[in-house]
């Protein structure tokens, strides 16, 4: 692929408000070159700084206008495409004010797809695998306009922590009762 086709592309899927792709989706766009010559552009457009590899198969336009603050989590969705993703446990009691510290660099989700920890430069993503039901998900999250993915309530996220074993000593459960 030529690096002006690949600007072309890009800028047109930023008017569309899209700047995260797989491999898979830059193999679809870019249909004329082999699996080796796509591999190639790819790591030919990350060392120009056209792209970001955000972690394996998974790219990040960062000079879109539709760059946002919420680029981990729509990493995190890319990754777990198909399944259930909430953030919640630490991520969501930091932001509920429960726990005093703040997770900076981690984003915790739980997901029905498999556990796993992705590094990558907008912080750590860290799936941990649930198995309650769609309904029981969609009951005990909720949707925050502009976010990509579902918040828990603090209810699920502190019942999610509690679940897995996490360390709940730096919880204010006083903060939870009076929520």
């Amino acid at each position: 692929m030529k690096k002006v086709n690949a600007i072309r592309a890009l800028r047109a899927w930023d008017r569309e408000g899209r700047y995260i792709f797989t491999k898979h989706d830059l193999s679809k766009l870019f249909a004329d070159d082999n699996p080796k010559a796509l591999t190639e552009s790819l790591n030919r457009l990350v060392k120009s700084g056209l792209l970001v590899r955000a972690c394996r198969n998974i790219y990040v336009n960062e000079a879109a206008t539709s760059f946002d603050s919420h680029t981990i989590e729509r990493i995190a969705k890319t990754l777990r495409k198909g399944h259930y993703n909430y953030v919640s446990l630490e991520s969501m009691l930091s932001e509920y004010g429960a726990i005093s510290q703040i997770p900076i660099d981690r984003l915790t989700v739980m997901t029905t797809g498999r556990k796993g920890t992705y590094k990558t430069p907008y912080g750590i993503i860290e799936f941990t695998h649930t198995k309650r039901s769609p309904e029981d998900i969609l009951n005990g999250t909720k949707i925050i306009e502009g976010r990509p993915l579902r918040i828990a309530t603090q209810t699920t996220a502190w019942r999610d922590l509690k679940r897995i074993g996490r360390n709940v000593t730096l919880v204010n459960e006083e903060i939870l009762k009076n929520a």
